[in-house]
């Protein structure tokens, strides 16, 4: 017999599954579209649909690489 799934798990499946993951292309874009300062960051990151804090956390790895 099956066993049924608790709500808990099954919604963490589903945010498993739909978490985006964004190529090191698609990372330094969007840090360099927020460097230019056209619009603010919390705007790129909802146009973007990222949370700020990866933005802030891209923009740290990319400084550190150079």
């Amino acid at each position: 017999m099956s066993q049924a799934k608790s709500p808990e798990k099954v919604v963490q499946e589903i945010r498993r599954k739909t978490r985006r993951q964004f190529s090191a292309e698609e990372q330094i874009r969007i840090v360099l579209e927020g460097l230019r300062g056209e619009e603010s960051i919390a705007a790129l990151c909802r146009r973007e649909g990222l949370n700020p804090n990866l933005y802030y956390r891209c923009r740290a790895l990319s400084r550190s690489a150079s």
